[in-house]
């Protein structure tokens, strides 16, 4: 399935209809973007690429290399490659959008940083 525009029911069945955690439903150029719902326990290990979350359903804790933060569906996660990161204490409905882009290793801003490191820029002030 790549479409583009995906429900989450869809997404749900293409899941059930996979067998595994996570199943890949769109890719163009370096975006990949999944459905992930763990069950029991998240055993994630650090990815390759930057990486955003959006909950779809559920809530829970996130890890998020030195940092843990309660989140709940429609929250925005943003992970750098190679950080330690996962979902811990989640409900049993949880099920999160994954986007996976960039180059390996991560991309980097002029002066190097990793990305999202640099102060998000201000709304509504």
């Amino acid at each position: 399935m790549h479409r583009r525009e995906i429900s989450i029911p869809e997404a749900e069945a293409a899941l059930h209809e996979s067998g595994a955690r996570f199943v890949e439903l769109f890719r163009h150029g370096s975006l990949s973007v999944e459905f992930y719902r763990p069950v029991g326990t998240d055993r994630q290990t650090p990815h390759d690429h930057d990486e955003i979350y959006v909950v779809a359903a559920g809530s829970g804790v996130f890890l998020n290399g030195d940092h843990r933060w309660a989140f709940k569906a429609g929250d925005f996660l943003f992970v750098p490659a190679g950080v330690v990161h996962r979902f811990e204490e989640f409900t049993e409905d949880f099920a999160t959008w994954v986007f996976f882009y960039g180059p390996v290793g991560g991309e980097k801003d002029p002066e190097g940083a990793a990305a999202g490191t640099e102060e998000a820029p201000r709304m509504h002030e």
